[in-house]
């Protein structure tokens, strides 16, 4: 059986899904990151303040993308979506992580950004 959901709903689902996640928000100089659990190695979203833009961790975009049957660019859509309606902020741009960045300093985490 195909069911067809509207864009609104969908987006509510995906918002529920995500807030059952549970994620750790770390705030850190300019930025806010979202992990699975304070011991995780790897965020799943950073967010950069001084230029609104979103990061997300590509293995969180595949897994909304493969759960819900959805493209990847909209998964990330929703996803930056979430991350507005969580911060109360709005988010101008959002691309995938695949690379490395610097840990965060007192942090002892790795990022894949």
């Amino acid at each position: 059986m195909k069911l067809i959901i509207t864009e609104s709903r969908m987006e509510r689902i995906i918002s529920k899904y995500l807030d059952l996640q549970d994620f750790v928000k770390v705030e850190k100089d300019n930025y806010i990151y979202f992990f699975n659990s304070i011991e995780d190695e790897f965020f799943q979203i950073k967010y950069d303040k001084n230029v609104g833009k979103c990061y997300f961790n590509v293995d969180l975009v595949d897994e909304i993308s493969s759960f819900f049957s959805l493209e990847y660019l909209d998964s990330k859509n929703l996803i930056g979506k979430w991350v507005e309606n969580t911060l109360q902020i709005k988010v101008l741009d959002s691309v995938f992580c695949f690379g490395k960045i610097k840990p965060l300093s007192g942090i002892p985490r790795k990022s894949r950004c």
